[in-house]
């Protein structure tokens, strides 16, 4: 079968031409995902790029979809697609966990071990006695990168299972304490500027 009598096919009209679309459209409403994600994170380098490629794509989808409307297999495609994309686009975000955030942590429990384990661990740790409804408390501040926050969270609940804690996300950090490994080697404090994360298009 040659490409003229393919393209002409029923195969081709209800299966290949969907199926292409449906990827099209999966990999331009990733981007568009990972483009919006990049916007709030504040790179402002990486979201154009990223929407550059994103519209292109988006475009010759469009452009097949305005070409065969009589197919309704293509609108399905293309509504599937849609729908896959972001769930892709989402899960490979998190996958990145690109950007910092903020962990408020309130305790009843002592704070001491705690706030040692993390500041051995290299991590800037703030902390304040607090008076909350039950009582006095202890709130601890830390940021870490995105990356870090399963590894917080089982240090948390590790230390106190009924702790009460947030997670923020930071649009800006200008200098902080994180840690970092080198080599394999063990983490070690580092003070940092982040001045490129700021927000921006």
């Amino acid at each position: 079968m040659n490409l003229d009598a393919l393209v002409g096919s029923a195969v081709f009209t209800w299966v290949i031409l969907p199926f292409l679309i449906f990827s099209a459209r999966v990999l331009d409403v990733s981007l568009q995902t990972l483009r919006i994600i990049f916007v709030s994170r504040g790179l402002k380098y990486m979201a154009p790029f990223v929407g550059f490629f994103e519209v292109i794509i988006w475009l010759l989808a469009l452009r097949v979809i305005m070409e065969n409307l009589n197919n309704w297999a293509c609108y399905i495609a293309y509504g599937a697609g849609f729908a896959m994309g972001n769930f892709i686009g989402i899960f490979i975000e998190k996958r990145l966990a690109i950007g910092n955030s903020i962990i408020r942590i309130i305790t009843r429990k002592d704070a001491t071990k705690l706030i040692e384990h993390l500041r051995s661990s290299g991590y800037g740790v703030t902390s304040i006695q607090a008076e909350g409804s039950e009582g006095s408390v202890h709130v601890i501040y830390v940021i870490i990168k995105r990356h870090d926050l399963e590894v917080i969270g089982e240090v948390i609940r590790d230390f106190n299972p009924n702790a009460f804690y947030t997670v923020e996300d930071v649009r800006l950090v200008m200098k902080g304490i994180f840690p970092m490994k080198k080599s394999g080697a063990n983490h070690i404090p580092i003070i940092s500027s982040f001045m490129f994360w700021r927000k921006g298009k």
